[in-house]
Parts: structure tokens; C-alpha cells; sequence
């Protein structure tokens, strides 16, 4: 049985190398499927919309951006609502980059293949920096220094959105990609992924010991957090 009292530390089988093309792009495309229908993306609007506020020029970054339906997702946002918006994904995988390049749809996009830590804005900072499915791919230790990565070079604020770890989110989303998923990436990495998410009071202990206090976090459906800071006041 899955242990879920303690994190599992086990690596996803997509943080290795060497994965063919178009067994990413399948992934890539499940993936937003599920973001789509499981609320994953109205999550990722939700942070936007608590940081965007009443601006209508904005820009975005978000780290570890996978496929790129994130982003679409924000623009697709901007674009109904005529906020002027400029965009930037960054992700270590460059056929990831590959495939959002063709996927994102977004005029006004930069994608950077880097790993987050390397990238420098030149005094540029975006407006808001987000991620979403990333945290879980990293220790507490790596999340802290993640944390003040996001805090030092947004200049609004930042916002995650990620996987509780929890039974019923284990049990569905592993039923859920054996009878539909056609991706080996989906159907090993979807559950393990709940498997490595966070409970709240794990959050809280993150924050704690990142010295941020100034955060609103959120559970949402389907068994994902959402966490807000803002850098100019209270989220």
C-alpha cells in the first residue's frame, strides 16, 4: 500500500533523460487534457486573478511551463478580459520547450530552455511568477531556495499551484489514467506525482522555514493547493 503519511522520493520517470519526442508530446497533451477537466487550469487563473487585480498590462513568467497550456490558459484570460499581457516559460526540458513553441497559441511569449535558477531577467522582473505540477518534483530544502527565487524576482507577487498528497486523489487519478490515459508517462507519473505533493501543515513548515509569513494558501478541487504571495501586501 502507498504510503501517504511521508512524501514519496521516488523520481518521475519524466525528470529522466533521453525520453523520445513524441512520448513527450503525448504526455504533454494528457496533461492539459487533465488540467482542462480536473480544474487545473481554473485553479491557475484563480492565482492570476488575485495578483492581476485591476491592471490591465501585465507580465507572467512561469516556471517549469511543461507544454505551455498554463500560459495559453492565462492568455486566453487576457485576451476576453483586454489585459495587455507578455509571457515567459521556462523549463529545463527542451523538448517540452519544443513542443509549447507549436502548442501555446500566445503571440507575445518567450520560451527559455534553463533550469529556473539560471535565468536572468536583466533588472526586467515580471509582474507575477507562478508554477503549477513543478513543487512536487523537488525536496523541502530545493523549495525554499524556490521560494525565494519566485519572491526576489517577481514584482507583484507569486503563486503555486500543486497536488495534496491524499488517498482519494491516489486512487482516482491511478484508476482514472489506466482505463483512459495512452501515455506510460501519465499512467506512472500522474499517481506518483499525488504520492509526492504536500499536505498543508508540510506547506506551512516550508514557508516557515523560508521566512516567508505573508502567504494565503487554499485547498482546491480536485486535491490541489493553492498558494498566494504578494510581495506589495497580504494576498
Amino acid at each position: 500500500m502507498p504510503d501517504y503519511k511521508n512524501r514519496s522520493l521516488k523520481k518521475e520517470i519524466l525528470d529522466q533523460k533521453n525520453i523520445p519526442f513524441e512520448d513527450i508530446v503525448l504526455n504533454m497533451k494528457e496533461l492539459e487534457f487533465i488540467n482542462s477537466h480536473l480544474g487545473g487550469h481554473s485553479i491557475t487563473i484563480s492565482g492570476f486573478k488575485k495578483l492581476v487585480k485591476n491592471k490591465k498590462e501585465i507580465s507572467v513568467c512561469e516556471i517549469g511551463c511543461g507544454g505551455g497550456d498554463n500560459l495559453k490558459a492565462i492568455n486566453n484570460f487576457c485576451t476576453k478580459n483586454r489585459i495587455i499581457s507578455s509571457f515567459t516559460g521556462i523549463d529545463i526540458n527542451k523538448d517540452c520547450i519544443a513542443f509549447a513553441k507549436g502548442n501555446s497559441a500566445i503571440k507575445n511569449v518567450h520560451f527559455i530552455v534553463s533550469d529556473y535558477k539560471d535565468v536572468d531577467f536583466n533588472g526586467t522582473r515580471p509582474d507575477i511568477i507562478f508554477s503549477s505540477l513543478f513543487c512536487h518534483h523537488f525536496t523541502e530544502n530545493e523549495l525554499i531556495e524556490m521560494l525565494h527565487w519566485m519572491k526576489n524576482n517577481s514584482e507583484t507577487g507569486f503563486f503555486i499551484n500543486d497536488l495534496h498528497r491524499h488517498p482519494l486523489a491516489y486512487q482516482f487519478i491511478k484508476i482514472s489514467t489506466k482505463v483512459f490515459s495512452r501515455s506510460y508517462l501519465v499512467k506512472n507519473d500522474a499517481p506518483l506525482s499525488v504520492l509526492r505533493g504536500f499536505k498543508k501543515n508540510e506547506w506551512k513548515n516550508i514557508f516557515k522555514k523560508a521566512g516567508i509569513d505573508n502567504y494565503n494558501i487554499k485547498w482546491r478541487w480536485a486535491f490541489r493547493y493553492l498558494i498566494i504571495v504578494s510581495n506589495q501586501q497580504n494576498p
